[in-house]
């Protein structure tokens, strides 16, 4: 898939590491021809990645030599890897340096860049033809359910994303993101097919750091979650001096309506875009975009479907729903969605099993132009006194007092938790008012900090466990 990047643009500079590392394309492809020699085709490695010269260059070269990678986050707790590892058994691990140790006894078969490549079975491992590399499914570090991506599924979401985004060989995007995180990965993707030259920093948006490399190499595109855009209203981003930003993508859930319009509003006023996405793991990334020309008067819209997809939107019965503002689950057609996902080892062998059609499990609506919008999860609903309540919707009300919270609950009692204990009392009144429910079908506790993973999604799975 890259090597078309390489030969188009050799002389293109791929990347800039804060760290001073500078790598050309034919460098990478010189870097690939090297690691061939070592691994074998058609092999499993499990890929611990950040941000830096080593991760990148094994991703890309395991992708073009026929490796099937699993990505996963060099921070991952090692008594989960070394769950998955069991569960799946790969051939080699990708990792730092630093981390090697952690394998003594097994074999060193290449080291560059700060990482090095261990053998640690040399079973076979059967896996289908067209499978390329493998996820985690959202919010599931340590998870044994993978989802599946072909060859396709990456080269097709990467052309549509440069397509509508109109990345050009002279853009420069930054990672905000971990390239283990899907819509991280297809910032990385939607880029080098382009011959664009990423900023590898490992840096949070938080850390002064960042932004002196924001500057000093020129950014022109920055990516993030829901999170991330909170964080930057926090560090009155509204008032930095960045010229040569021209793009903000945000994707990985919903953004308060009003933050849209700010970040919109701001974006206008600079001659920038901020462009709405939304997407899931099991699409490769991204399924539909909000044309910028149309952000102000859509803002609580994620869009349109991507170039090449398709959306419609099904009811409880599974037909077809054809009239406007009419809520019912979206599907996603199009050559980006995944094979299917993985449990097991076995699992790596099957073929295709979705055809290219998704079952999204969010609830949307479509309005008379066309466009969509996502009013919560399938599984994110609640019956309270026999109501049937949105738990997304539900916080969307309360992020009107304050963006720290989350709701959770079971049938008769929403459980919204807060990091503010003040205004326990403001907010269950609001859901009162607003849900027109008894206050005691709302119970609001006070938590130190909302669980989040690396990617900034809330941890939903654990608030239900307290």
């Amino acid at each position: 898939m890259f090597q078309k990047s390489s030969f188009k643009f050799s002389h293109n500079v791929a990347f800039v590491s804060d760290l001073g590392e500078k790598m050309l394309y034919k460098d990478i492809q010189e870097f690939s021809d090297r690691i061939k020699k070592v691994i074998n085709k058609r092999s499993l490695v499990f890929c611990l990645c950040d941000n830096t010269a080593g991760s990148l260059c094994g991703y890309v070269s395991f992708i073009d030599n026929g490796v099937v990678p699993l990505l996963l986050n060099a921070s991952i707790d090692i008594e989960l890897l070394d769950n998955l590892v069991q569960l799946y058994e790969p051939n080699y691990v990708w990792l730092k340096d630093t981390l090697s140790e952690s394998y003594p006894d097994y074999e060193t078969m290449f080291s560059e860049h700060g990482y090095s490549l261990v053998q640690i079975s040399k079973k076979v491992v059967a896996l289908d033809d067209q499978l390329a590399l493998l996820l985690t499914t959202s919010g599931s570090t340590g998870s044994p359910k993978l989802v599946r991506l072909s060859y396709t599924n990456i080269q097709a979401n990467a052309e549509s994303i440069a397509e509508y985004l109109n990345i050009t060989e002279n853009d420069r995007p930054i990672t905000a993101l971990p390239m283990s995180y899907t819509f991280g990965l297809s910032v990385i993707n939607s880029h080098m097919i382009r011959g664009a030259t990423l900023l590898l920093t490992d840096k949070s948006i938080a850390q002064k750091e960042f932004w002196i490399f924001f500057r000093t190499q020129k950014a022109t595109s920055m990516a993030g979650v829901p999170f991330s855009y909170e964080m930057l209203k926090r560090l009155r981003f509204f008032s930095m001096d960045l010229p040569s930003l021209k793009t903000l993508t945000q994707a990985g859930g919903k953004l308060s309506p009003e933050l849209v319009q700010e970040f919109v509003e701001d974006a206008n006023k600079k001659g920038r875009q901020f462009i709405v996405m939304y997407g899931q793991t099991e699409a490769t990334a991204r399924m539909s975009y909000l044309p910028f020309e149309k952000a102000k008067e859509k803002f609580k819209s994620v869009g349109i479907a991507i170039p090449g997809g398709d959306f419609t939107l099904i009811n409880e019965q599974g037909h077809i729903i054809e009239s406007f503002d009419t809520d019912g689950e979206l599907i996603y057609s199009g050559k980006n969605v995944s094979m299917g996902y993985a449990e097991c080892r076995e699992d790596l062998a099957k073929s295709d099993e979705n055809g290219g059609v998704l079952h999204t499990g969010d609830i949307a609506r479509r309005d008379t132009d066309g466009f969509y919008y996502i009013t919560g999860r399938l599984k994110r609903f609640i019956k309270i006194y026999g109501n049937r309540v949105n738990l997304d919707e539900s916080e969307q009300i309360v992020k009107s007092i304050t963006p720290a919270c989350a709701c959770v609950g079971r049938d008769d009692k929403m459980i919204v938790y807060v990091t503010n204990k003040s205004l326990c009392s403001q907010v269950k009144e609001l859901l009162s008012e607003k849900t027109g429910l008894n206050s005691r079908a709302f119970e609001i506790r006070y938590i130190a900090e909302i669980p989040k993973n690396s990617s900034g999604k809330v941890q939903y799975i654990e608030l239900n466990n307290e």
